[in-house]
């Protein structure tokens, strides 16, 4: 951490160039760019932490956290103690909390997606919003992050306002797979079950919740059989009644609160 410059001047020149010669970059400077991208394998546990204190004494590999609410030095720590580092972000909806809120055009927001303060994007504007989700991709690069899970990613089968076909839908979440791999960040698909066959070459990991409610886990095998972890995560079912199917298919699956805080309760 480099010192003010008024009181640098106060200092004997010798003694002011061994401080600056012994300073590293400042924690938000950005991390230099990957030369391999990390790809998780099936069944490596995680922690998926969105709200509250961030503990990050949980003795996993992996730990996907919010990329907006983290600094660096936050993510550095986690690196520091073994993990690799999910940044989570929304691609598919707008958030009215996020400091660029204001930068996306009204005629971009649809209905709500069901979480307060969101709606719904369309999704065919890549004109409008690849310039805008560069900049989140490279907050995530610039932090140090290894990997991206980009939210809302299936808008074409919700009621959000557009016309949004399955196309459309490929064309955007391939659009994201594309921006996360060109700066060296592995990407999840976030669900969007029907689209697996079509993505599973795309994406590096898959993030889903809820399929053993929803009988849906037998779709996320293509993911597996590929090498390629399954983030997975329960919150009504209880443990006994869903890890033992997620243990055979091979999922990386967890009870949490729909508030996603610390506590969880692993297969």
């Amino acid at each position: 951490m480099s010192l003010p410059a008024r009181t640098r001047g106060l200092l004997p020149p010798l003694v002011a160039l061994l401080l600056l010669a012994g300073c590293t970059a400042v924690p938000d400077d950005p991390v230099p760019p990957r030369t391999t991208r990390w790809r998780p394998a099936p069944g490596t546990p995680w922690q998926w932490q969105l709200s509250g204190r961030l503990d990050p004494a949980v003795d996993v590999p992996v730990y996907d956290i919010d990329g907006f609410e983290h600094p660096r030095s936050t993510v550095a720590d986690l690196q520091r103690r073994g993990r690799k580092v999910i940044c989570y972000l929304s691609t598919g909806a707008w958030e009215e909390f996020r400091p660029d809120a204001g930068e996306f055009p009204r005629e971009l927001l649809g209905r709500g997606n069901g979480w307060e303060g969101e709606r719904w994007l369309d999704i065919r504007r890549t004109d409008v919003l690849e310039p805008l989700m560069a900049k989140r991709f490279d907050m995530c690069r610039d932090k140090g992050f290894d990997a991206v899970e980009p939210d809302n990613m299936d808008g074409y089968a919700n009621d959000t306002g557009f016309p949004l076909t399955a196309a459309d839908q490929l064309r955007y979440n391939r659009l994201i797979a594309r921006m996360a791999h060109d700066r060296g960040l592995a990407v999840g698909l976030k669900n969007d079950l029907d689209q697996i066959p079509a993505l599973v070459g795309d994406f590096d990991f898959a993030v889903n919740e809820q399929c053993a409610q929803y009988g849906e886990c037998e779709a996320l095998r293509s993911f597996v059989e590929a090498g390629k972890a399954v983030f997975h995560v329960e919150y009504e079912v209880p443990t006994g009644r869903f890890c033992p199917r997620a243990r055979r298919l091979g999922l990386s699956s967890m009870l949490k609160r729909y508030e996603l805080d610390a506590w969880r309760r692993p297969c």
